[in-house]
């Protein structure tokens, strides 16, 4: 075995039950024995050489490209390994000095003007649309859900997501709300139903702006939602509030005044912005460079510390913040499971290297929520501080009234199913 690579896994590798047989067919174990028995195959010596030289690239690729195989366990099960012994995310002086380098020059990789971000968006949204389907809710809710106490069932936690959310806008009927980052158009039709707003949804991705618009014909809100393939750099306002779920990971840390700028000039004077995005709990860093290449290109999570400068300078007023701990990390847990259960679909649309490369992207960012400093943060932001109510009592009592309407919906659509 290589030998960087072999003292690298002693070191590391303390806890678990982790077997790697090396390209000339030798065994090494690691661990203590406990947990999950994990066996990985190296198939050449190469791959030994490129997963500890440049693990944040080639590990995905050599999963990828059959140059690290599994015999026992699965790429879940041996990151889950790695990522519960190490204590940081660069453990080694290569690792650091690399990531350092990286992080120098993250603003030239997050450039977004808006052909980029076209064409970044269209790399990952618009893919086959039948990959979605297979995987999330019934509802094409593709960021975190909201499990509430004791709560295990995704449809029920992304309803739940899409509650909170509408209880801290404080909507009231015939506003206007602007989506940017509108997905498959879950929230805004939402939003358009249950609270009686009139709904813009944006997004840079062909695939889901059909999508949207034909689900909002389909259910009969074309009138009061709307969804359009635009930059939110090119939307005109004004608008009496303004949510974002899942999409200010693909701004770009250079951009994020231009971005809250864009947001204020959009609001009326007592509106509302609600920000939700996946974060960073250790502070300002860079994309994994398998992410960026293969995923999200383009893209990068914020810590909260570069996130909250950017509104200040702007003009605009915090006037609540929550971090949603672990949820994302059961979002995942399940979407992985629901991938591996329909592989073999997956694998009809496009080939076994995309299930690889999918399988790998689902694994590796659960077990950066689970065991790392990934997180959650959702932002509520105003231009006025007299906007809101007082305290926070507003949010609950909205939550509780949606949360009856939704039951109420739940009983007539089974009632109408049952009487078919």
């Amino acid at each position: 075995m290589n030998t960087l690579l072999k003292s690298f896994l002693t070191r590391t590798i303390r806890k678990g039950s982790l077997t790697a047989i090396d390209s000339g067919g030798r065994k090494h174990t690691f661990g203590d024995g406990t947990g999950i028995p994990t066996r990985i195959r190296f198939t050449r010596a190469s791959a030994e050489r490129n997963v500890i030289l440049n693990p944040g690239l080639k590990l995905g690729e050599e999963f990828m490209d059959g140059g690290a195989v599994f015999e026992e366990g699965s790429i879940y099960d041996f990151l889950e390994i790695v990522f519960v012994n190490m204590n940081s995310y660069y453990p080694t002086k290569l690792m650091r000095i690399g990531a350092a380098l990286r992080y120098s020059t993250r603003r030239l990789r997050q450039m977004n003007s808006q052909r980029r971000a076209r064409r970044n968006v269209a790399h990952h949204y618009d893919l086959d649309g039948r990959l979605y389907s297979l995987f999330l809710d019934n509802d094409l809710q593709y960021s975190c859900a909201y499990f509430e106490e004791g709560e295990t069932d995704l449809e029920v936690a992304q309803l739940a997501k899409k509650r909170h959310l509408a209880s801290k806008l404080a909507l009231e009927p015939g506003q206007k709300v602007l989506d940017i980052g509108s997905g498959w158009g879950g929230l805004g039709l939402y939003l358009a139903e249950r609270c009686g707003v009139d709904v813009t949804g944006v997004t840079l991705s062909e695939e889901q702006h059909a999508t949207s618009n034909r689900r909002a014909d389909e259910r009969g809100l074309s009138d009061r939602a709307r969804f359009l393939l635009q930059d939110y750099r090119a939307v005109k306002g004004p608008f009496d509030r303004i949510v974002s779920v899942g999409m200010f990971e693909h701004v770009g840390v250079g951009h994020y005044r231009e971005f809250f700028k864009a947001c204020r000039d959009l609001l009326t004077a007592d509106g509302v912005l609600l920000l939700h995005s996946i974060g960073r709990f250790d502070g300002p860093g860079d994309t994994n460079v398998w992410i960026q290449k293969y995923i999200f290109p383009g893209g990068y999570i914020p810590a909260v510390s570069e996130v909250v400068p950017a509104i200040e300078r702007t003009d605009l007023k915090i006037t609540d913040v929550e971090i949603l701990r672990l949820h994302y990390a059961k979002t995942l847990r399940i979407w992985r499971e629901r991938f591996m259960a329909h592989r073999d679909e997956v694998k009809r649309i496009y080939d076994e290297r995309f299930c690889l490369m999918w399988e790998y992207y689902l694994a590796a960012s659960e077990v950066s929520f689970r065991y790392w400093d990934l997180m959650n943060f959702q932002i509520q932001v105003t231009r006025d501080q007299n906007a809101l109510p007082l305290t926070r009592n507003y949010m609950g009592e909205a939550e509780e009234k949606l949360r009856a309407a939704d039951e109420q919906a739940e009983t007539r659509a089974a009632l109408k199913i049952a009487g078919e």
